[in-house]
């Protein structure tokens, strides 16, 4: 498995394992956990994604059960996870409205507890979930700063930010940012034009890619996206969700999807997309079948 450099001291699997769905299988106990992380590592994906609000604020202590019951496991991972919302369940239920926090007592709280939840010493990255128009990014970045120097995180970025909210929280900091976590498909094609991956592309930032295969809906597409997935898919020996990951690993961004699911065949073909080569005009096809229509 490629490993991808996001600062010098922080490299990450190409291939995440996202971890949004964890607490919703029917079966949550640490020795499946454990199964669905060591049929990851066998691959060579090391880097779990996580966020305090998976699972209801649920997941992160599914995750810690599996690490608390076989602390050796926590050696070979990288493990992410994400603060700022702020939704009326779980810890949250007497919220009275989903809103956004960055202030640094939230942070430093929700830093806290995710370390608890999961039972680790260090967060490996630590996100920003959302941006928050409320957000005082001199407040904010000095608490992600403070987080840096304490090494109760290592790194720090952000996720759903767009370029404009990435260069305002940059620079209240000192600290750099080390990645954007975004949305990016082939059902979500507009941060190929819209200056997003551009934008990071010049910075030579790694953008992770969440819902990389459209929350399953290209796997049930049924149009000419589609056929074209099945036509590449059938001469590479692969399933169609290989296809559109490699679609985007193709891209010279090098782009790191976060693939979540919670069946364990499925979870063990994660790797197929690198089975997978793309040529310029492949691609292209592939972007087009997207599209709906030939580029100008």
């Amino acid at each position: 498995m490629e490993r991808v450099k996001l600062s010098d001291t922080l490299e990450f699997s190409r291939l995440i394992y996202g971890m949004w769905r964890l607490g919703d299988d029917s079966d949550t106990s640490a020795a499946y956990v454990e199964k669905k992380i060591q049929v990851c590592l066998d691959q060579g994906i090391t880097t779990f994604d996580q966020a305090d609000i998976y699972g209801g604020y649920a997941a992160e202590a599914v995750l810690g059960g599996a690490l608390k019951a076989n602390p050796a496991l926590r050696n070979g991972m990288e493990i992410v996870t994400k603060c700022d919302i702020v939704a009326p369940v779980g810890r949250y239920a007497d919220a009275r409205v989903k809103h956004y926090d960055t202030s640094r007592a939230h942070i430093e709280k929700s830093v806290e507890t995710s370390l608890s939840e999961m039972g680790i010493d260090t967060i490996d990255l630590l996100l920003i979930h959302r941006p928050d128009p409320l957000m005082d990014h001199h407040e904010t970045g000095a608490a992600l700063d403070d987080l840096v120097k304490s090494g109760k995180v290592r790194s720090v970025g952000v996720s759903n930010f767009r370029p404009w909210d990435w260069e305002l929280l940059q620079s209240a900091m000192s600290s750099p940012l080390v990645t954007n976590q975004i949305e990016i498909s082939l059902a979500e094609i507009s941060p190929f034009t819209n200056g997003d991956l551009a934008f990071h592309q010049r910075l030579g930032t790694k953008l992770m890619a969440w819902s990389p295969l459209g929350g399953g809906s290209l796997i049930t597409e049924s149009g000419q996206l589609g056929a074209v997935m099945d036509e590449i898919a059938g001469a590479s020996g692969v399933d169609r969700s290989a296809v559109a990951i490699a679609f985007l690993l193709a891209h010279p961004a090098k782009l790191l999807p976060v693939m979540g699911t919670n069946n364990i065949e499925r979870i063990a073909r994660i790797s197929d997309a690198l089975k997978v080569t793309l040529d310029r005009e492949t691609w292209y096809r592939l972007y087009e079948a997207a599209l709906g229509n030939e580029v100008p």
